[in-house]
């Protein structure tokens, strides 16, 4: 059923126009995106499922499903993530340009891409796996000349693409151009790019150890568990955008969430909870996720027209969709409530076996559910284990712990991790800033990694309590910006404002240090 606009609606969007024209704290860039959307909303071309109204277009204390601003009407996929080495190889003819043939070149060439790769925030949210596409260039190069050309690089990078969304990975190989990239990193301290480390069991611990002296100061990279990775998606995956797994030369039409602590308090009891609230919550989400989809591919006319798919930097049947949730911490909580239990997510043997069981149910949910266009993950959705929005309250990210509540004993935290992490190929994972002690025993960062790599255990964060640059969930920030963000000043970065949020809704300054 499409939706009409009554004048009362229209005239509420009439008014977050006008906001968006004359807010003091966004740049010219971010207006011009936040009026796209704007626009966007102005449209109803999607046939969405009956329930889906009260269950999205609602007061936020009850909002069950969650659209994450893609907006009314999909004219591109949410996450995009090229075959950058194709391009590099061969070039675009639509961009004029040839195959790269030195390291100027690369680099120029690769930020001539990035301004043309429309994912949801407008910029990229994947650049590549720079040591791998990179490397090859600098045989003939000293490390002063790599390091200078980088660093003016990696400057443009976050100057020019104003959110921490944009992603790049290292590894699981050590590389020259991966270690002279971290001491770059290191050096300028800035948000964008976010970096991850893919983690084998043959990556040298030297190169990790140089990877968590960069984490340490800069919040990047943070660490992905590249077994279990493979084992889901193949050899051909990529960590995009906060975490996310995806298909290199695909990504994902889109991400819809489930806000399961408001699940919860539809029910009367767990048994009520199973039985009738979250199937019915699932179904409404995956149809309606389901519509997006069949617009973005039968209607729009992406696919068949973006130079992206013509000249084979992306295919079509290399594109999933993703289903993600957040708040399962609260959810747990709400049910042992509502069954006169006091025991909580994290620290009892009983909520987290609730926990587990209620993942259960929604994965069986979603391997039975049939979509025609996620051909490259079986006709399935991805499960996704969300990072929260600044205007999330209660509702902590994914299956994380709330903040406040992480069992003082790390091993026990990290057993909690390992029971949930599992369910979500399309990205999970956890932070833990570290005091600044750390910074003189790195092995101690590293004997955590490689014990919780061998387990379930999907995808770390660190940092140290004393950096600028810290993890908000999936997402980078600098406190300083956060400052002048809060006394009126406008920022550089989108995602300076969702951090500012999440500081104070989500408490995220306030994570346990270890």
């Amino acid at each position: 059923m499409k939706r009409v606009l009554t004048p009362e609606m229209i005239e509420e969007k009439r008014k977050e126009v006008y906001e968006t024209l004359t807010d003091a704290t966004t740049s010219h860039q971010q207006k011009v995106t936040y009026l796209a959307r704007n626009a966007e909303n102005f449209m109803t071309v999607l046939d969405e499922p009956e329930d889906l109204d009260e269950l999205m277009r609602c007061d936020i204390d009850t909002r069950c499903i969650c659209s994450l601003f893609e907006g009314e009407a999909p004219y591109r996929p949410r996450y995009i993530c090229i075959d950058f080495p194709k391009f590099l190889r061969e070039g675009s003819q639509f961009l004029d340009l040839g195959p790269a043939k030195d390291f100027d070149e690369a680099l120029t060439n690769l930020m001539i891409m990035f301004h043309n790769i429309p994912s949801i925030t407008n910029y990229p949210v994947y650049i590549g796996d720079l040591d791998e596409l990179l490397d090859p260039y600098i045989k003939d190069l000293d490390d002063e000349s790599v390091k200078k050309s980088l660093k003016l690089w990696m400057t443009m990078i976050d100057r020019t693409i104003l959110d921490s969304f944009c992603h790049a990975d290292l590894g699981p190989k050590a590389s020259r151009l991966g270690y002279l990239l971290m001491e770059v990193e290191e050096e300028l301290q800035d948000a964008v790019p976010n970096i991850t480390m893919r983690v084998a069991k043959d990556t040298p611990d030297e190169y990790l150890l140089a990877a968590i002296k960069c984490a340490m100061k800069t919040a990047k990279p943070s660490f992905a568990n590249d077994r279990m990775f493979r084992s889901e998606l193949g050899d051909d995956y990529c960590i995009a955008s906060c975490y996310n797994g995806l298909y290199k030369a695909g990504g994902a039409y889109t991400l819809t969430r489930m806000i399961l602590s408001n699940v919860a308090k539809k029910a009367r009891n767990i048994e009520h909870f199973k039985t009738e609230v979250l199937p019915h919550v699932c179904q409404v989400m995956a149809e309606y996720m389901d519509e997006r989809v069949r617009f973005l591919v039968e209607e729009s006319g992406w696919f068949e027209n973006s130079f992206l798919v013509k000249e084979g930097f992306v295919r079509r049947d290399k594109f999933s969709a993703m289903f993600g949730m957040v708040g399962l911490a609260e959810c747990v909580n709400n049910l042992m409530e509502k069954e006169g239990k006091t025991c909580r997510f994290g620290h009892s043997e009983e909520a987290d076996a609730l926990g587990v069981e209620i993942m259960e149910q929604i994965n069986d949910f979603n391997n039975n559910h049939f979509n025609p266009y996620c051909e490259a993950t079986g006709n399935h959705f991805l499960l996704h284990a969300q990072v929260g929005i600044d205007s999330d309250h209660s509702c902590s990210p994914g299956t994380r712990i709330p903040i406040g509540e992480e069992p003082d004993d790390l091993i026990d935290h990290l057993k909690n991790i390992n029971l949930f992490q599992k369910y979500f190929p399309s990205g999970t994972g956890d932070i833990f800033p570290l005091d600044m002690t750390v910074h003189k025993n790195p092995q101690f960062v590293l004997d955590i990694l490689r014990g919780a790599f061998d387990l379930d255990i999907r995808y770390l964060s660190f940092h140290g309590s004393d950096s600028d640059v810290i993890r908000v969930t999936g997402y980078l920030v600098k406190r300083s910006e956060m400052a002048k963000l809060a006394g009126g000043d406008a920022v550089r970065q989108n995602t300076t404002g969702l951090g500012l949020g999440a500081s104070k809704g989500c408490k995220i300054l306030d994570r346990r240090v270890r």
